[in-house]
C-alpha cells in the first residue's frame, strides 16, 4: 500500500523545490513519476516553477471538474505504453487548489494503486483560512511534514500576506495568483497582525487597543 503526504509551508518555504529534488530522486534511481498542478496554477503556465529558477513541465495539469482518479490512470497507462515502466510515485504541486473529492482520489491512488503521492502546498489564505484541498489533506493524509521559511523578524512564518505593490489586502477572492499585480509575503503572527491591526478573518476582534510587545525566542526545531 502507498502512502498520502502533504508537505505543506508557508510562501517562500521551498515546496516547489523540495517536489523537484523528490522527483529527481526517483529518476536517478531509474523510476518514472507523475507530476502534476491544478489547471488554475497559471504561475509558469504548465511549468513547475521553483522561486531558486529550477522549472519542469508538468506531465498534466487538472481542472476543478476533472476527476483525478481518472486522470491518473489514464496518464499511468500512457507512461507504462512509452517506457515498458510503471509509475512509482505522483507528485502534485500548489495541492491547496485541488477539491476535497480530488484530494479524496489521492487516497484511492495511493491506497488502491499501491503509488506513493506526494502533495506540495500551503494551508491557509492571505485572510488565515485553510483552502479547501488543504483542509481535507490535514484530515486525511498518512503524513504530515511542515516545511518552513523565515518571517522578515526571523521568526518562523506561518501565514502568507497578500499586496498590491507596498500596500497588505485583507479583503478579496480567496485565489489570486501570484504575479505582477499581486505577490505575497510569509509573516509570522506577530507581525501579520501588526499588519492587519489585529484582524483575523475567523471573526476575531480585539477587544481592546492591540500592542504588540517583544515576543519571546522560540525553538520551531
Amino acid at each position: 500500500m502507498g502512502k498520502l503526504y502533504f508537505r505543506y509551508g508557508a510562501m517562500n518555504s521551498g515546496k516547489s523545490t523540495a517536489l523537484l529534488q523528490a522527483a529527481y530522486n526517483y529518476e536517478e534511481r531509474g523510476q518514472r513519476v507523475l507530476l502534476a498542478k491544478p489547471h488554475i496554477d497559471t504561475k509558469g503556465e504548465s511549468l513547475i516553477v521553483s522561486r531558486l529558477g529550477v522549472q519542469r513541465p508538468a506531465d498534466f495539469t487538472v481542472g476543478p471538474e476533472q476527476d483525478f482518479y481518472e486522470v491518473f490512470h489514464r496518464e499511468r497507462e500512457r507512461v507504462l505504453r512509452d517506457s515498458g515502466l510503471p509509475v512509482s510515485c505522483l507528485l502534485i504541486d500548489e495541492a491547496q487548489f485541488l477539491t476535497e473529492g480530488q484530494v479524496d482520489d489521492l487516497l484511492r491512488i495511493a491506497i488502491l494503486d499501491a503509488v506513493p503521492v506526494l502533495a506540495y502546498g500551503i494551508r491557509t489564505d492571505f485572510q488565515t483560512v485553510a483552502f479547501p484541498g488543504s483542509r481535507r489533506l490535514l484530515e486525511i493524509a498518512h503524513s504530515l511534514e511542515e516545511l518552513k521559511t523565515i518571517c522578515r523578524c526571523g521568526r518562523k512564518a506561518v501565514f502568507n500576506a497578500r499586496k498590491i505593490g507596498d500596500r497588505y489586502i485583507f479583503d478579496g477572492d480567496q485565489v489570486a495568483i501570484d504575479g505582477v499585480d499581486v505577490t505575497y509575503e510569509s509573516l509570522c503572527g506577530a507581525c501579520y497582525l501588526e499588519e492587519s491591526g489585529g484582524i483575523l478573518n475567523s471573526g476575531w476582534r480585539p477587544k481592546a487597543d492591540f500592542s504588540y510587545g517583544t515576543a519571546p525566542d522560540v525553538d520551531f526545531t
